[in-house]
């Protein structure tokens, strides 16, 4: 009788344990080179027992119980050469453009977004928002964003379904704030002007909500180590520590805006731990910062550092840290179609991610058929562009590299522990608050590579196509 209760028992075991089973589908969407894979729907698979792999069966590890950052979200700039593009077109193409980038079903779903303060290389003219020499800003108008960027900013939040985590930098103060007295070819701010700058920012933030665009963050200065031909500022890591601590900090507090999120350094990988060190090591500064702005541009070291990013995290574990730009340049229209293109984008987010990046933040969303258009001739490539000369939009295979994370990982997702096996198969993986869980693998060789998905000792097989990028669903 016993006997007879304890295999009754197992039997019901077992057919829980098949149900479960087989109510596990994943689901597969595939980018690959040299096909008309786009974001495609591919193989759909199930997990089934698989226990202990052997060296020879390559595998993407995926531990659901170490979770790791929230994301808050991934997007690109709306810059004024990307709203003076987009006001170009016709109805019918900027309707495609909205929904292509903010669409949660039918686009990639892009939920965060980063504009300028004051005027930067992608505007087809300098300014700034206040007459020379008007300190208490008094002239202050924002009427050089009203033509195109504050429309196009605001047709993004409605095709986002309303709401957009938009966070903004400025290129440069005013002219007549710096020590060179110009908005381009760098200097610094002057020490005279430190609080005149930081009350900017608040006129900038409060304008901007009172036109019905809220502004979730900021950062203190883009590029803060670069003499550029265009509009720059340099700060050392001390001068940034101390303009946070003594001047842009407290002013924030003061108006009412402490709750924004307010990001230091925003260059890149290279310095990111020297300057974030210098300033999160300074309590009294530390206070008023969330996070650690970088971007992913190569500058000197010739590689992208991606370690970097982590050992920032590791020493500061409560400091967000996230990608706040990145683009590829210089711009060439006969190679909009080189597939490094993607690649380039794929590697770079699967690396920042897994080192703790709460989100990332492309360039300009939209460039027309010059990669500008930009004041200063320092023309770059976007994941769509604009041939203005007959109306027409060209995706870029970085946009469906990008859309591959923008599309199934979710503002709150959390990162899981993802391992693979082969050096050739790149990966990441997140829970998304709805539980499901998304894992991105890249393949960057040339050959197809058959592997397993593997969780707790069950597996599904996959197959990674040469030189592609898959997102799995996991229900």
């Amino acid at each position: 009788m016993k006997r007879a209760l304890l295999f009754f028992l197992w039997i019901l075991s077992f057919q829980s344990f098949a149900q479960q089973k087989s109510s596990k589908k994943i689901y597969s969407f595939v980018t690959a080179d040299k096909t008309d894979l786009r974001l495609s729907p591919s193989q759909t698979m199930q997990l089934a027992p698989f226990g202990q792999p052997l060296e020879t069966q390559p595998c993407i590890f995926i531990d659901t119980s170490k979770t790791f950052q929230t994301i808050v979200g991934i997007g690109g700039a709306l810059t004024d050469a990307a709203a003076e593009t987009f006001a170009k077109l016709k109805p019918k193409e900027q309707k495609e453009l909205l929904q292509a980038y903010y669409d949660k079903e039918k686009g990639i779903g892009y939920s965060i977004a980063r504009t300028h303060i004051n005027s930067c290389d992608f505007s087809s003219h300098s300014y700034s928002y206040v007459a020379d020499n008007d300190t208490a800003l008094k002239t202050f108008n924002v009427k050089p964003d009203l033509t195109y960027r504050i429309p196009f900013i605001k047709q993004a939040i409605a095709a986002a379904g309303g709401k957009l985590t938009l966070f903004v930098s400025p290129w440069s103060p005013p002219a007549w704030m710096k020590t060179n007295n110009n908005m381009l070819h760098g200097g610094m701010l002057s020490p005279a002007f430190y609080q005149s700058w930081a009350n900017y920012y608040v006129k900038f933030i409060k304008v901007y909500e009172s036109l019905g665009i809220p502004i979730w963050g900021l950062t203190v200065q883009n590029e803060p180590m670069a003499t550029q031909t265009w509009e720059s500022c340099v700060y050392t890591a001390d001068d940034e520590r101390n303009f946070v601590k003594k001047y842009l900090g407290p002013t924030l507090a003061k108006n009412k805006l402490g709750n924004k999120k307010l990001m230091v350094w925003d260059h890149n990988r290279d310095l990111l731990y020297q300057q974030a060190s210098t300033i999160l090591q300074d309590k009294d500064a530390a206070k008023y910062i969330w996070g650690v702005a970088f971007h992913w541009y190569e500058n000197w070291t010739g590689d992208y550092m991606f370690d970097n990013v982590k050992r920032v995290k590791d020493a500061f574990p409560a400091t967000n840290i996230m990608l706040t730009e990145a683009c590829l340049y210089p711009f060439n229209w006969d190679s909009l179609s080189n597939w490094k293109w993607g690649e380039l984008y794929g590697k770079n987010m699967i690396n920042d991610f897994n080192n703790g990046a709460v989100g990332w933040t492309d360039w300009n969303i939209l460039l027309d058929e010059t990669g500008g258009p930009n004041h200063v001739k320092n023309f770059c490539f976007a994941p769509v562009h604009a041939n203005l000369k007959d109306g027409s939009l060209h995706f870029m295979n970085s946009y469906y590299y990008i859309g591959h994370f923008s599309k199934y990982i979710k503002p709150g997702a959390k990162r899981i522990n993802v391992s693979s096996s082969r050096a050739q198969l790149l990966a990441t993986g997140f829970k998304n608050t709805d539980g499901k869980i998304a894992i991105v693998v890249m393949n960057t060789s040339n050959n197809k590579i058959d592997f397993h998905l593997w969780i707790n000792g069950n597996a599904a097989p996959a197959i990674a196509l040469p030189h592609s990028i898959a997102t799995y669903l996991i229900e």
